[in-house]
């Protein structure tokens, strides 16, 4: 059994998605970001950066794994799923989940801060982390035009980054112009396991939706996040 320390957000859906993926059974520990729970002295022993995701494997004596690349890594390992063996294969999901991990993540991480939570609007800012995001789209796009996957057949590479790139509205980048992306993000959406995956733990909000009340009651939550300074994810 996998303990999974987690909350609604791109990150935490990473590893829902996987685990489900890859039938492994896990318990759900939702923590409340807005309430610190992520800042607890338990939740710390796991995983001392105080981020979710995190896992804690009991068959493997009580093994903790945090970083969500770090997490997918492990438990695509553990099963020999979602990773090829041979090294050039693996090298390949690699390369892709570190895109994700140093590109798509950080550059779409901030365009939500300054779009939609920091409460002064710096047309400068937002437009600097939205034009990265796009273009970063659109090298996935240039891939996609000749791949079906990023890295051969379905991996954890695909897993990372759609977790973040479905939430592109949320970011305010749109993708109506790059026809592989669009193609690949409703290829994997319309896995049973993915959906099972991004409802774990339920969201307060759809953040590949926009515009709705529930939209709006979010950011004005995660803004006193930044207006306080308090710990986020």
């Amino acid at each position: 059994m996998i303990d999974l320390y987690t909350a609604a957000t791109p990150n935490g859906h990473k590893i829902s998605i996987a685990l489900e993926e890859l039938a492994l059974p896990y318990e759900l520990h939702a923590l409340d970001l807005m309430a610190g729970q992520q800042k607890t002295p338990e939740f710390l022993r796991i995983n001392p950066n105080g981020r979710i995701p995190a896992i804690v494997d009991h068959e493997a004596d009580d093994f903790a794994v945090f970083e969500s690349g770090a997490i997918l890594i492990y438990l695509a390992e553990k099963t020999g799923q979602l990773m090829p063996g041979d090294a050039r294969g693996r090298s390949r999901v690699l390369q892709w989940l570190m895109f994700q991990m140093g590109g798509i993540g950080p550059m779409m991480g901030q365009a939500n801060v300054f779009f939609r939570y920091f409460p002064e609007k710096i047309p400068a800012v937002i437009d600097r982390y939205q034009g990265e995001s796009l273009r970063l789209f659109k090298v996935l796009d240039g891939h996609l035009k000749d791949h079906e996957f990023l890295a051969g057949d379905y991996s954890i590479a695909d897993i990372a980054n759609w977790a973040w790139v479905r939430t592109h509205k949320w970011s305010g980048v749109a993708v109506d112009e790059l026809p592989h992306l669009q193609r690949w993000l409703r290829a994997i959406r319309s896995r049973p396991a993915v959906l099972r995956g991004i409802e774990v733990p339920p969201s307060p909000v759809h953040l590949d939706k926009d515009g709705d009340e529930a939209s709006r009651r979010f950011a004005e939550q995660a803004r006193t996040l930044v207006e306080t300074g308090r710990p986020r994810t």
